[in-house]
């Protein structure tokens, strides 16, 4: 895919709507990592969505210890209708989730420590409906070792005629010190070492549960940016849609290093084939966001993303437009390029 000339303008947020608010409003407690679905038939927006705490938070448990599946007629407005805490799987925490529906039911994928190794994995629910998910029926998707990984998380799950793609941050492998390898997982969470990066790999599946993963770089779709770049220590796609030209737009988030871990920003990133990906944004992020998710229904975008407050805490907002990136809601460019 040609690189375009140049960037679609970043849409305005000004007029952005709280969907969750975080449980305190203080540094470490957040509200967002969003996933969103769009039900035509039925008219209603499903939104997946994770709590956290700060470490060693008073009064249970800490870091990302809630998600959650919520309903909303608007768009806006959500009411629960399932929920998971981190205790629930004797993990440390947990992360983004994405929700898929297919053959008569539901799909979702779960990122959560594994506590027997405390590297980040991902594993499947089915259900009928979307608040009948039952946590002890999970089956593994992707793990460090079937992806030759430190740790795989964050799913996003797209589903075309060839399958359901499934794009997730992985912690690349690499050969470590004795020191180094002692302190990897020792916080159940390598992304805030700095002792790996962490690219975007994709694995593609016939039934969104078989997940073809070859190990290492051979399995990476989106890779970090060079050393010092405002996205060369993470670039983990959030959402993919059309480019309304035959190709693919995906939105990812980067950070230079560790310290930025918990502050990611939105950069966009194309392909031709949703399997090798050029990053557009090389020179600095799009949004100043994270997690960002789109979803096209009654003829308008809605943008969900995660917000870092001036207090510290992080929220989850949704912004309605017109047109995103270019492209229209009906997958059509807005203007010929």
């Amino acid at each position: 895919m040609p690189h375009p000339a140049a960037l679609p303008a970043a849409p305005d947020l000004s007029a952005s709507h709280l969907v969750r608010a975080p449980e305190r409003p203080e540094p470490g407690y957040w509200a967002g990592c969003p996933g969103v679905r769009y039900e035509p038939d039925r008219d209603r927006f499903l939104l997946t969505y994770r709590e956290r705490r700060p470490r060693g938070a008073a009064g249970g448990p800490d870091r990302g210890w809630r998600c959650a599946v919520a309903e909303s007629t608007d768009g806006i407005a959500f009411r629960d209708l399932w929920s998971v805490r981190s205790d629930d799987l004797g993990s440390p925490s947990m992360e983004r989730l994405a929700l898929l529906r297919r053959d008569g039911g539901y799909l979702l994928h779960l990122s959560h420590v594994d506590p027997a190794d405390n590297r980040w994995r991902i594993d499947a629910l089915r259900a009928d409906t979307p608040d009948s998910f039952d946590p002890g029926a999970r089956t593994p998707v992707l793990t460090a070792a079937t992806t030759g990984t430190e740790g795989v998380k964050d799913p996003y799950l797209l589903e075309t005629d060839a399958g359901v793609h499934l794009f997730a941050t992985v912690s690349r492998a690499r050969p470590f010190t004795p020191e180094e390898r002692a302190r990897a997982h020792a916080s159940a969470d390598i992304h805030t070492t700095g002792l790996t990066v962490q690219p975007t790999a994709l694995a593609l599946s016939p039934d969104g549960l078989r997940f073809t993963a070859p190990p290492g770089r051979a399995a990476e779709a989106l890779d970090v940016g060079p050393a010092g770049a405002w996205d060369g220590y993470e670039s983990r796609i959030t959402t993919v849609l059309p480019d309304g030209r035959g190709g693919w737009l995906a939105l990812y988030d980067g950070s230079a290093d560790a310290a930025g871990n918990y502050e990611e920003r939105c950069g966009l990133a194309a392909s031709a084939d949703l399997r090798a990906w050029h990053r557009l944004t090389p020179d600095g992020p799009w949004l100043g966001v994270r997690y960002a998710d789109l979803v096209s229904a009654r003829g308008r975008w809605y943008l969900y993303y995660e917000r870092t407050r001036a207090d510290g805490a992080h929220e989850l907002r949704v912004a309605v437009l017109d047109e995103f990136a270019g492209v229209r809601p009906d997958g059509g460019p807005v203007t010929a390029r």
